[in-house]
């Protein structure tokens, strides 16, 4: 499984360098329509989420007495149901300065590839203690990679979403 789980992380890591790459500056700063984030801002929030989630993988473990893979399938079917309307936790908020948009995307390789380090070499099936997932409870490795990589690809898809808006709207 970690194979097919570090595959499934390098493409998205892929996708959303090349989307973060495709807004210009001004454009990474713009804020598209009322009540949305800017895309630095959501890439920001993706790395906000994905260096917590490289902390947790890299902290405290124990061996773990379930399906190391039991929460996947929920983790899928909630972020990757782009109907569903989500409120970020505070702590991964992003904040209201411009965004740099090499550096973004620098951070965010970097913790990525954080992951994908974990998952080439790591036990996945190892619960994490570090953190848990609200109304799920600890989760393993496996399954908080997983959660990172359906995070990120939510979060690929809006990006592409405020790209498409910017680029009709242009004046």
């Amino acid at each position: 499984m970690s194979k097919a789980i570090y595959d499934e992380l390098e493409g998205t890591s892929q996708e959303l360098q090349q989307v973060l790459s495709s807004f210009t500056p001004e454009q990474l700063n713009t804020i598209p329509f009322a009540g949305s984030w800017t895309a630095g801002q959501v890439g920001e929030h993706v790395l906000k989420s994905v260096s917590g989630t490289l902390q947790n993988v890299n902290g405290d473990v124990k061996p773990t007495e379930r399906n190391p893979e039991e929460n996947i399938r929920q983790l899928r079917d909630i972020f990757l149901n782009f109907e569903i309307k989500m409120t970020s936790p505070d702590f991964i908020l992003p904040t209201t300065e411009p965004k740099n948009k090499v550096i973004l995307i620098g951070s965010l390789e970097e913790n990525i590839n954080g992951l994908a380090k974990v998952a080439r070499t790591e036990d996945l099936s190892a619960t994490c203690l570090a953190f848990e997932m609200p109304f799920m409870g600890p989760l393993t490795r496996m399954e908080w990679i997983s959660f990172a990589n359906f995070h990120t690809q939510r979060h690929i898809h809006q990006l592409k979403n405020i790209k498409k808006f910017i680029d009709n709207h242009k004046n």
